[in-house]
């Protein structure tokens, strides 16, 4: 079995040129985003494009700040958006991904924010 990693800190430390304290408040501000309330809400109104639209947003923050298992997770789901043939159990392990990567990210911030 393979470890699930949430937060990358040395991926995305390297991303910001080892300034660990500027990883932390961008980590900080992620909190803030609402692109997964977005993606649900879009999804249950049946509005595809929009869901696809923050979806992408949500994938493209997890990439830049290294949170593999959200990027991961996401990514699949983007993928069954655009295919119109969402699988409730994937906007679920989005969700799952999300909330383990948010504790994950009080960690890395209490750590060096």
């Amino acid at each position: 079995m393979t470890d699930i990693i949430y937060v990358n800190v040395e991926e995305g430390t390297k991303r910001v040129m080892n300034n660990t304290k500027l990883y932390a408040k961008l980590l900080g501000k992620f909190k803030d985003d609402k692109s997964l309330t977005d993606v649900k809400n879009f999804l249950d109104a049946g509005d595809f494009e929009k869901a696809k639209a923050a979806a992408h947003t949500l994938k493209g923050l997890a990439a830049n700040l290294s949170l593999i298992e959200l990027f991961n997770q996401t990514l699949e789901l983007e993928t069954q958006i655009k295919a119109k043939s969402v699988n409730p159990g994937q906007f679920t392990a989005v969700e799952n991904a999300y909330a383990q990567t948010l504790t994950e990210t009080d960690k890395v911030i209490a750590q060096y924010g």
